[in-house]
């Protein structure tokens, strides 16, 4: 049986907990057995419309203490959960709760763990799973030789794609410890597309001049329906907030489109969007790096160009 971790947060999942489901659903396919979710806290959304992922089950361990995020908590609860099921397959999303507790569980299960996972395995000759290196420059083919097997999914690796039925949803009694961590308040950030599950980016580095300036790559964003970005030096003089801040040092992202207005393109910038499936760079200098990677390269002024692109974008949306 492939188990896949649905994970929440305040009560809703995200897309990337879709993205799982659907590739454990097809991995289970692909393997002849069940797919079936995991879901842990008391999360709002209707647990049974999971079966429209593809899997027809739905184990929750419903304990309130769950809805907060603990590594070594959520590491525990998972594993008894996988231990119960007899699962052989443990899926979960390579975003940041799967960062914190795959390779927890990897260590408990005593499971080959594969971080990042592009494809579904190749299972012609063994259990072979391909997955992204060196900051996204490279790839790689694990073969995982072990009884119970971890992929975490990159995200935007793999469509979420929905179906009908529905799931049955079982309650699954767990003890859970006390976490350890105690969290005295959180500061969240609301009205906007967050960065890592925004299917469309578009950023803006030092070409801008100043903050002032922004307000023609906000333009473009809303245009797209599309999450807001920048480059770490934009970040480090305050112009935006850091949680905008994409690349090595920042976040890594995998959109299906990047457009980077004024940034030339420093390595350390490159490694965290070059998961990105359609680069659009946009510079006045044409000897930027960034265009070495750029799938669409416009040499040009980013005041000329941008208000352009987002007139253009709005002409074919009818607005």
């Amino acid at each position: 049986m492939v188990l896949i971790f649905a994970d929440q947060t305040d009560g809703q999942f995200k897309k990337t907990a879709f993205e799982a489901l659907s590739y454990g659903a097809k991995l289970a396919e692909q393997l002849g057995t069940t797919a079936e979710a995991l879901v842990l806290g008391t999360p709002t959304s209707d647990l049974a419309a999971l079966g429209k992922y593809g899997v027809k089950k739905v184990h929750q361990v419903a304990t309130e203490a769950l809805n907060v995020f603990d590594a070594q908590v959520y590491t525990k609860v998972i594993t008894e959960v996988v231990q119960s099921t007899g699962a052989t397959v443990l899926v979960l999303a390579h975003n940041n709760t799967g960062r914190a507790i795959a390779g927890r569980l990897s260590a408990r299960l005593k499971a080959a763990m594969v971080p990042a996972a592009v494809s579904l395995p190749d299972t012609t000759n063994g259990f072979v799973v391909k997955k992204v290196v060196f900051s996204g420059k490279a790839f790689a083919n694990v073969s995982l030789n072990t009884d119970i097997k971890i992929i975490s999914l990159n995200m935007n690796a793999f469509k979420a794609v929905a179906g009908e039925g529905t799931a049955e949803v079982v309650s699954v009694n767990v003890a859970v410890d006390a976490p350890k961590v105690k969290v005295t308040s959180t500061d969240k950030v609301t009205g906007e597309i967050p960065l890592t599950e925004a299917t469309r980016v578009v950023s803006g580095g030092r070409g801008l001049k100043g903050p002032e300036n922004w307000g023609i790559v906000e333009d473009l964003a809303h245009a797209l329906d599309a999450a807001l970005a920048c480059s770490r030096p934009v970040a480090d003089a305050n112009w935006r907030p850091h949680h905008e801040h994409v690349g090595q040092t920042g976040i890594a992202i995998a959109p299906n489109l990047y457009v980077a207005a004024g940034i030339s393109g420093a390595i350390q910038h490159l490694a965290g969007v070059n998961r990105s499936k359609v680069i659009v760079v946009i510079n006045k200098d044409a000897e930027a790096p960034f265009f070495k990677a750029a799938d669409y390269g416009v040499v040009g002024d980013v005041f000329e160009i941008l208000p352009k692109l987002t007139e253009e974008v709005k002409k074919l949306k009818g607005a």
